[in-house]
């Protein structure tokens, strides 16, 4: 392997070009300092802290992540590493997924579905075997600079979707716990899940997602409910809450837009909403989650 300078310097190259995929190929025994200041990035970030620990700070919530775990930050989140040991090691790998959305289709559904129950930015999970990021960090630091024909682009992709998959993986054992249950109601909660990332923003009662599937509004609710805890308004109106939260900390869209783009019929009906779901007023959450870190 090469040595720990030339895959930083690799790496931090790769990054501030904006390529598809970068990683540190390896362990680090130092934090890059870029990575200390506050970053707003469209990756997908993975931090396997190997040894030691460190603090995250992403959409303004710390996060620790101790030796022998995996952070995940969400992408277009502004993020940094704000604090971390003297004996901390860690591998970062950074994705986009947007080349590769078409070919993955409903395989994300799971990735959506914890995204759409959460609020968090961050996960923080154990770095078992099952999602150690390691290997995959090594193999895409090896993969050539630059492609030469289109095995070398397919290899890449074909690489991407297998960490993606991985990832999506992880996120099902982690939203789910599907030991159990009906292997029916569960492709049942897989379409429910795949119509709300696809309606959320229009359609908000149970009804319109009940006739998709051709079942009572009472009968879908009562086994989204036994199956991920929140019945089916609950999982619209946090995909809601969710994609509102991104759209008044990550854009300069005003309020009254905001209330366009989730199709509520004024900013009124909009903020009346959005301080029932928070607590907080859309200007408040504005104002208290875009300071400068």
């Amino acid at each position: 392997m090469e040595n720990e300078d030339i895959r930083l310097e690799r790496f931090l190259q790769a990054f501030h070009s904006g390529a598809e995929m970068c990683s540190t190929g390896g362990e680090l025994s130092q934090v890059p300092p870029v990575f200390c200041i506050s970053q707003h990035t469209p990756y997908v970030v993975l931090i396997s802290c190997t040894q030691g620990n460190l603090t995250l700070m992403a959409g303004h919530k710390s996060y620790v992540v101790q030796q022998e775990q995996l952070a995940i930050v969400d992408k277009d989140v502004s993020w940094r590493i704000a604090a971390h040991s003297s004996d901390c090691r860690l591998v970062m790998l950074f994705f986009r997924v947007e080349e590769i959305r078409d070919v993955l289709g409903s395989t994300v559904m799971t990735m959506r579905l914890y995204r759409m129950l959460t609020p968090e930015h961050c996960l923080v999970c154990a770095a078992t075997t099952d999602t150690d990021i390691r290997q995959y960090a090594e193999l895409m630091a090896a993969f050539p600079r630059k492609e030469t024909n289109s095995f070398d682009e397919n290899e890449r992709k074909l690489l991407l979707m297998a960490l993606v998959y991985r990832l999506c993986s992880l996120f099902s054992k982690l939203s789910l716990n599907a030991k159990g249950k009906n292997v029916r109601k569960m492709e049942i909660f897989f379409s429910l899940i795949d119509l709300v990332s696809k309606h959320y923003d229009r359609e908000r009662g149970v009804m319109f997602y009940a006739n998709s599937l051709c079942l009572s509004p009472k009968y879908l609710s009562q086994l989204s409910k036994t199956i991920c805890g929140y019945t089916v308004q609950e999982i619209v109106f946090k995909a809601i809450v969710r994609r509102s939260i991104f759209l008044m900390t990550n854009t300069t869209f005003t309020i009254s837009e905001i209330a366009n783009q989730m199709h509520f019929p004024n900013a009124s009906a909009f903020g009346t909403f959005f301080k029932k779901q928070t607590g907080l007023s859309p200007r408040e959450y504005r104002l208290l989650h875009t300071k400068v870190e």
